[in-house]
């Protein structure tokens, strides 16, 4: 599985891999690059005035991690005599989250997953991948770090102190942020904007596509009107690689740096991310960071 998903994501395929599990009757999915290894239930120390989804904390090899308990966290009905915990490394940190079984693995395409209905939850919903006889769910898992971690939030809204000269070139700045949460895409723009600059917002990589390709063709020049792409490797119908991808394969659009800003971003991810082409790739949510590199590309 390692070297097939390793060639397949080198090449910007717009495929990727998931790992499915289920609570109850529902079935869910999780991104193989951000799972570090599948267990049967450990030894968990209670933690006092913990949040209410984390059931405490656990030793894998050296490493001590919360233990989140999905079943809570998602308000599901859960019956399992024996669970299993999927342990992650999203934003260089290791967490545990507590399942009932985990099933198989499906390769597919981003272009197979649709967004999430707008109803209650959703905003904890990546998107939905329609199987033959049963559909999906890809859970947002940074929301729920966020959630449990109030820390990322404080880190997505940090902005380095900057001088009124600097300020005024940002404004002459425009960005594209592709990002599908609608929470973290709110905390960027949000950011990015009192930070001075303009953004234009995607909310997957095939909407930033068809908007840069509108750029592309009014017949403007493409650097007069945007200087920089921001965008995320997990989305429905095309992902941040197979955007970079196209971007630096097009004659018009070439020019344009793109700055990967993913949880996922470790060394086998950081790689890729090179190989095709990217300026810079930033761990979520280093959001005074990201602005610092934005900043050194095209306003200094």
């Amino acid at each position: 599985m390692g070297n097939n998903k390793g060639i397949l994501l080198e090449s910007g395929t717009n495929e990727f891999e998931i790992i499915e599990f289920s609570i109850g009757n529902v079935f869910y999915g999780i991104n193989v690059a951000k799972v570090r290894e599948i267990i049967n239930l450990v030894p968990i120390t209670a933690v006092p005035n913990a949040h209410s989804y984390i059931d405490g904390i656990i030793t894998l090899r050296g490493k001590i991690m919360p233990l989140v308990n999905l079943a809570k966290c998602l308000s599901s009905e859960t019956q399992a005599v024996t669970s299993k915990i999927i342990v992650t490394e999203m934003n260089g940190v290791f967490s545990g989250f507590k399942v009932d079984e985990v099933s198989r693995i499906h390769r597919i395409s981003w272009k197979q997953m649709e967004p999430a209905p707008n109803i209650s939850d959703s905003d904890r919903v990546v998107g939905i991948v329609k199987m033959e006889n049963r559909l999906i769910i890809l859970l947002d898992f940074e929301k729920i770090l966020s959630e449990v971690n109030p820390e990322i939030g404080k880190k997505l809204s940090a902005i380095p102190v900057s001088s009124a000269e600097l300020v005024t070139i940002r404004k002459t700045k425009t960005i594209l942020v592709a990002e599908d949460s609608h929470m973290l895409r709110e905390l960027l723009l949000k950011t990015l904007q009192t930070a001075g600059y303009n953004t234009i917002s995607a909310d997957n990589g095939q909407q930033a596509w068809n908007k840069l390709e509108a750029i592309a063709r009014n017949g403007k020049s493409v650097v007069e009107q945007i200087q920089l792409v921001i965008t995320d490797i997990e989305m429905p119908q095309m992902d941040g690689h197979h955007l970079t991808k196209r971007i630096k394969e097009d004659q018009n659009l070439r020019a344009l740096p793109v700055i990967i800003f993913s949880s996922l971003i470790n060394e086998e991810m950081r790689r890729k991310g090179e190989a095709l082409g990217a300026y810079a790739q930033i761990t979520k949510p280093e959001i005074e960071q990201l602005i610092s590199i934005v900043d050194k590309k095209i306003a200094m």
